[in-house]
């Protein structure tokens, strides 16, 4: 941005130059002022501040962006006016900013801020896709008729739309998006979003090394979205290569060795390289680490549930292969799963933490440490979205009443009780549970 400098007899505005890279000015209080490059900056006090050039805010939320005020005290020519311009162009909103002393009395200074706004949407023509990704695209981008276009809108729109294809597959699809200014109105623009999906990558080869435990046929069946080409066994899976979704198949992985008993497993390399334009190979290198089996369980905080009956919930006794996935899923997974009989019993405060207290040679010792909280009652129950039937038609149908311990059994009943009604769509039933610790009770 520049902001010129200029010089005017007292019948016209003169202005000072706001630079971002050196100001050197001074302006003289006399009828025929001066500009003096090698001067001395002097300090004003701001006397009025007007804005020109916008027609969509008010006044003073423009002043208010500038971060000037009048009393304000500022050095001409300084950082204060350069710091305001700045100011202005990292909205985004205008192309074109100017701020002008439109006269000097005695030490005070009286400014005159010129404002271009940037344009609007008049309209917006997709290019390069169907009618069904156009109108998911409408909905992810926030490009409007009507609404401002600004660099910072048209960089996003790009980003979203980079990802939306590279989620389809289409990891080299190109975005260009034109702004075409109308003959007749130099407030608008039309937007033209120009999309090459290109054609969707495939994986050619998965090359794994390092592995012992798990031949190379194991590993690629554990991968659910990573899948190679051209065969045979994976004729009815995903092909198509997504960063995302690589990234939970290298989880998968390592929850496979964790579920075997291998706790330090890990991709200690991996890489994705272009073979082609239509495919990548894929590379990872493993670390199996060793095998550790449970020995001793020790379960401490526990006052609701004996350790002998804890002991027969985890199902996980001495000997056992460590299996975390196993452990996880009867600690909290299943619905039988230990935190679950908390739940159930209105515990909703309740935490349990399994910690290595010890690891001899390939044997781990547990300690569950376990903090149960008080039993919280329900205090409130609301419901909203419901437009059809009166609020107690649906209160009928729930298991959840204030007053009542809270029970997650009790929750899912009645979520299953509304859904079953058949006037709301199941998928957008969606119990919240809002426990308050210093009273002991849950909103729902």
């Amino acid at each position: 941005y520049r902001i010129s400098l200029i010089l005017l007899t007292l019948t016209c505005l003169f202005c000072f130059s706001v630079s971002s890279y050196a100001q050197e000015a001074n302006i003289q209080e006399n009828n025929n002022p001066v500009i003096l490059y090698s001067g001395t900056p002097k300090k004003y006090e701001i006397g009025g501040i007007k804005v020109e050039g916008v027609k969509n805010y008010e006044d003073y939320v423009l002043i208010g962006l500038s971060g000037l005020s009048v009393g304000q005290v500022i050095t001409v020519p300084g950082d204060d006016i350069t710091s305001a311009v700045k100011r202005y162009w990292r909205h985004g909103l205008f192309s074109d900013v100017q701020i002008l002393a439109e006269k000097i009395v005695d030490n005070k200074i009286y400014l005159k801020i010129l404002l271009t706004q940037r344009p609007r949407i008049a309209d917006i023509r997709y290019h390069g896709v169907k009618k069904s990704e156009r109108e998911d695209l409408e909905a992810k981008l926030g490009l409007v008729k009507g609404s401002q276009i600004t660099p910072n809108l048209i960089d996003r729109a790009k980003i979203l739309i980079k990802k939306h294809f590279d989620e389809k597959g289409f990891k080299n699809a190109e975005v260009t998006i034109i702004e075409r200014d109308l003959a007749d109105n130099k407030e608008q623009v039309d937007v033209d979003v120009m999309i090459d999906k290109k054609e969707k990558v495939k994986v050619h080869q998965i090359t794994i090394d390092g592995n012992t435990v798990l031949t190379d046929k194991k590993l690629k069946r554990v991968m659910k979205k990573t899948n190679e080409k051209n065969k045979l066994v994976n004729i009815f899976r995903s092909k198509k290569f997504i960063e995302e979704k690589y990234e939970e198949d290298k989880q998968l992985i390592i929850d496979k060795y964790n579920e075997l008993g291998y706790r330090d497993a890990q991709i200690v390399v991996d890489s994705v390289t272009p073979y082609d334009d239509r495919t990548v190979d894929v590379y990872m290198r493993i670390e199996e680490g060793d095998k550790y089996y449970l020995r001793n369980v020790t379960w401490v905080g526990n006052t609701v549930f004996p350790a002998d009956m804890l002991d027969e919930q985890l199902r996980m006794k001495r000997g056992d292969v460590y299996n975390q996935k196993l452990m996880n899923e009867r600690l909290s997974g299943d619905e039988d799963a230990i935190g679950n009989n908390y739940y159930n019993r209105g515990y909703v405060f309740y935490n349990l933490d399994p910690v290595e207290v010890n690891i001899d040679g390939d044997s781990i010792d547990l300690e569950m440490r376990i903090q149960e909280g008080p039993q919280a009652s329900i205090n409130k129950v609301r419901i909203n979205g419901n437009d059809r039937l009166y609020e107690n038609v649906v209160r009928r149908e729930l298991r959840t009443r204030p007053g009542d311990l809270f029970s997650k059994e009790a929750l899912e009943r009645s979520y299953r009780e509304i859904a079953s009604m058949g006037h709301f769509d199941p998928e957008q039933i969606d119990p919240k549970v809002v426990p308050s610790q210093s009273d002991g009770t849950v909103d729902i």
